[in-house]
């Protein structure tokens, strides 16, 4: 998918879970997953130390949302490609996520089908969003 390059790879998300459920889904396919994070903060501060390729981020998190995780980010790390995975379908949340430069938002209903081409396209210099979403 991304040629012989490992692409480095936080994930930020509270849910243990749903974690575990990621770093499953990727391992195998070039990825490598340098970090997790629980938090908005820890999140910060592992991308600030592993400057990774790409961050998974939700948007709802304790401490610091993905929302104000991600502006802090882009200025700690500006190669790291920002993924947003979430569970909110708000489009204005949506908005607010994208209107930064992220470069894309992932339902994670949509998880299975979504990820690896959101991945691959967001890593391409262009952005995705899941098919579900409406952003009107």
């Amino acid at each position: 998918m991304a040629g012989q390059r490992v692409i480095t790879i936080v994930i930020a998300d509270d849910f243990g879970e749903f974690r575990r459920f990621i770093r499953l889904k990727l391992l195998g396919n070039g990825f490598q997953i340098v970090a997790e994070a629980t938090d908005g903060l820890e999140a910060v501060a592992k991308i600030a130390e592993f400057q990774p390729d790409l961050v998974l981020l939700d948007i709802s998190m304790p401490k610091l949302n993905g929302i104000e995780a991600a502006a802090q980010i882009r200025s700690i790390a500006p190669k790291s490609v920002v993924l947003f995975v979430s569970q909110n379908t708000d489009p204005e949340i949506i908005h607010a996520a994208l209107r930064d430069g992220a470069a894309g938002y992932v339902c994670k209903s949509a998880l299975n089908r979504d990820l690896l081409p959101a991945i691959e396209i967001g890593l391409g210099g262009n952005r995705f969003v899941s098919g579900d979403l409406r952003l009107q």
